[in-house]
Parts: C-alpha cells; structure tokens; sequence
C-alpha cells in the first residue's frame, strides 16, 4: 500500500504580507464575569455624575441606577442565558452593594458583597481631565499616565457658537413655553432643553440639577463625533473614502475576512461582527457587542478588533459598539502614523475646532479615547456639533467636512433600517409631527441633539441614563419649536 500525503487541515501558504487573523475574543458569560461587569458599569456612572458633571453626592446618588450586565444576544433574539438582574436587585435591597469615593483621587468604587457567592467582586473608575473616566474595573491604576492634554479654549466674548456668549434669548411663544414645561415636568432626568438657530440660542431650560455649565453624558451620541472626525479625515486627505476596506491595524492580512468590511458599513452598523459568547455551562453561542465596552477593564481598541466576522458585511443591520471602536483604532493609527500627539490631535480634529471647550471623551484603561459613547459636553457645545450639519460642514467660513457628507451621514441606508452613518433618521416615523428629514445623534437615555435642515434649527436634550424621558412629550416640543420659531 502507498503512503498517500495527509492533507493539510489549514492553508499553510506563505505569503508576503501580512501576519494572518488575529485571535478571536471569547466573551465570559459566567454569573462571575458579569457581576464583575456590574459593578464596574455601576462604578463608572457614579463617577461620571460626581467628578465629570459634577453632581453633588446626594444628587448623584438619588440619580444612581446599577445596570445588570446581561449576555450579548445573537442576530435575532437575546440567548438563553444567566440574568442576574434578580440579584442585583436583591443585593440592592439588602446592602451587600457598597459605593466608595476617593473626591481627593477622584477615584470611585463599588464592591458586590454577598458571602454565598465568595468573595468580594470589586469594580472602579477614576476621573482624570481631559479624559472623562477611566473604567479600571478589577485594576488598581491605568496602563498609561493620563498626562493633562493642551487644548484651545473658545475666545472670550465672542457670540455663539463661535464663542460662549448666548446674550439673552427672546421671550419664547407661549405654546412653545407650555410644551417644554410639559416636557420636562414628564422627564424626571432631563439635564436640559436648547433650541438654537445657527446663529444663535432661540431657548434653553435646565432641571434643578442641569446648568449650562455642566457637561451631561450623552453615551452614543458620541458616535457622530466620530463619524465627524472621519469626515475631518476624508477631507484632510488622510483616508480617501468611506467605501474603502477599513484600515484597521490588526486587520492588515489581505487574506484575512474583515478585508471585506468598509467604513462605510461600520459607521452604518452592517460589518457583520460578533464574537463568541462562553456560558457558564460551556456552551458557547454567537454574540453582538452592546455594553461590554462600558463594562470591561479592558483595550477597547484592541477587544473591538478581535471581534469574528459572523455575518456577510453589508448584508445585516446588527447595532454593535465594537465597530466604532475598530473606526477609533484607525483613528488612532492615522494620527500615530503622522508622528502627531494622540490624544490633542483628536480633539484638535473637531471638538476644539468648534469651540466645544467642555467635551471630553472618555479613556479606556489604555488610554484610547472610546469612540462609541461615553463623551460629555455641555447641551450648549454638544448643539454646535448640530450647527456644524446645518451649515453643510462649513464652520467660520471654512470647510470642515467634505462637499456632500453632510447628505451621507445624514441618509437612511434605505434597507430595512432608519439608521444613517452614526446618526439616525425619522424615515420609520417614530417622531410622528416632526419631518422625514429630521435626523439626530442618539445616545442612550434619549440624549439627542436634533438636526432640522429644513426649519435651520437645533434641538438638543440631555438626560441622565437609566431615566425615562417623555418621547411623546418631546415630539410635541420640537414639532411646537418648528411652527413657532422656524
């Protein structure tokens, strides 16, 4: 008998470029891992509130509202899988949940206690200026130093949005003064109202503890930011199109999938990654990303980039945070790779270009600034991003943004979904009064700001997560705003 070759299980070809996929991640979903998850999502709002806003205690504890970290669910519907919100509850009730701060380090922990269990689970988060809170979850210190970041400050004087002088706003119509009442009367977390022309501030409201001072969360809303800074990018001619392959630093192997995966389906949320999902019986599912971000102590950049492409790119809207955070390590890299300073270059793209002073982007425990959520602005700079789109990408005078973005990122896929590049639209109608063209950058707790092209106003609104905010309510306030002040 003739030996025959054994056949080889994988291609092991050489080839010139490239050093193959990287390895997947594999999500932890035992009732360990997602306690710990937990506390560290708990640890890093209540940081958020005291050091970032700036909150007093009691405010920020009345506003306080832990988060079960729950299984990532599959293409359709959420797995079977542990739920520990029951627990969580029940460690609320009976105090085994303990709130620490360091106001000096500003420094915040928050330790699950529960003696069935075994020891302690403890989780942390620190504020540092410039870089909004650091999730470090089970680590003592960041692995980078959060050094202060130059930035530059609005000019003095100056009318907004080009500076911090509102003036004095008109008296308001009184059906748009009722309506905003009615609107914050039903939205027991709103931070604050602002409808403003682009020229200048029609209106603003803010709640007992709001103020035009404070800088609010707005979670996803962060998403357009960075879609903005890819438009920055484009213009400036250091990415050449969003239909391009990403260029993400460990997705270099042409051989290698994620090839197939553009910008433009990442900021679209169609690139079709996933990873897999370990339950504490062994069995392993298919996971779309969602919270892990905010919950882990971990490289963001890094975790989003090791993310298996589970569906054809372009083929399935699957709402995910590790896309956008792939875009911020492209981000990242391009600005690395022109031997610039990280971390002011990215708020030099945008944010300090537009005067927004206030906004910060929350660091991961490496230092990378998470490109999903997690930024923070006062309502005032957070509606010159909205004035930044109304007038068509021209800021002062100058072009910021490429001829015809403003129309791309503000345009429905057209399959299936109202989602647009990072922003979403009213093509579904779930602002029934308000025009098909409305478009808003969306972040969790309904933190909007508004973009009415055809009316050239802004409406931005902020509140604090977990709250729930009237949407009917709000409907009627911007419909109100539109016949009144437009």
């Amino acid at each position: 008998m003739t030996n025959r070759p054994v056949e080889p299980i994988f291609d092991t070809t050489p080839h010139p470029f490239g050093t193959g996929p990287v390895a997947p991640l594999v999500y932890d979903a035992s009732p360990a891992a997602l306690r710990q998850r937990t506390v560290n999502f708990a640890a890093k709002r209540m940081a958020d509130m005291l050091f970032v806003t700036g909150l007093d205690h009691l405010t920020a504890t009345l506003n306080f509202r832990p988060r079960a970290a729950m299984v990532p669910a599959g293409l359709d519907a959420r797995p079977d899988a542990i739920d520990i919100a029951d627990d969580l509850n029940a460690a609320l009730a009976s105090g085994q949940i303990q709130v620490q701060s360091d106001m000096k380090d500003h420094r915040l922990t928050v330790a699950w206690n529960d003696p069935a269990f075994g020891p302690p689970i403890v989780g942390a988060a620190l504020a540092r200026p410039g870089y909004g809170t650091i999730l470090l979850g089970e680590h003592a210190v960041p692995r980078f130093d959060p050094k202060p970041i130059e930035r530059h400050p609005t000019p003095e004087g100056k009318p907004w949005p080009y500076g911090e002088d509102v003036g004095e706003p008109s008296e308001a119509p009184p059906a748009l003064t009722e309506a905003l009442d009615a609107f914050m009367a039903s939205s027991p977390g709103i931070y604050g109202v602002l409808i403003a022309k682009p020229d200048r501030v029609l209106l603003e409201k803010y709640s007992t503890f709001g103020g035009p001072e404070k800088a609010t969360p707005s979670w996803s809303m962060t998403k357009a930011i960075t879609c903005t800074i890819l438009g920055r990018m484009i213009q400036k001619g250091w990415l050449r199109s969003m239909h391009d392959p990403a260029p993400a630093p460990l997705w270099s192997d042409p051989r290698d999938i994620h090839r197939l995966i553009t910008l433009d389906h990442l900021v679209r949320m169609r690139s079709g990654i996933g990873f897999p999902v370990r339950h504490a019986d062994g069995t392993i599912t298919l996971g779309f990303e969602n919270s892990a971000v905010y919950q882990d102590g971990v490289d963001a950049f890094e975790a989003a980039q090791r993310s298996i492409v589970a569906a054809m790119p372009g083929s399935v809207f699957r709402y995910v945070n590790s896309g956008m955070n792939v875009l911020g390590a492209i981000i990242r890299d391009q600005i690395e790779r022109r031997a610039l300073p990280y971390h002011q270059t990215v708020y030099s793209l945008l944010a300090d270009k537009l005067g927004m002073t206030s906004y910060q982007h929350s660091a991961d425990i490496a230092g990378n600034f998470i490109a999903s959520g997690a930024g923070y602005a006062t309502i005032r700079d957070f509606a010159k991003l909205g004035v930044l789109y109304l007038n068509d990408g021209v800021w002062h005078g100058e072009r910021l943004l490429p001829e015809g973005w403003v129309d791309y990122a503000l345009t429905a896929t057209h399959t299936g979904t109202s989602y647009a590049a990072c922003f979403r639209t009213n093509t579904d109608g779930l602002f029934p009064d308000l025009p098909a063209d409305t478009a808003w950058a969306a972040g969790a707790s309904d933190n909007k700001v508004f973009i009415l092209r055809k009316a050239k106003l802004v409406v931005a609104v902020t509140n604090e997560t977990d709250h729930t905010m009237d949407l009917t309510a709000l409907n009627r306030l911007i419909a109100t705003a539109i016949e009144t002040l437009a």
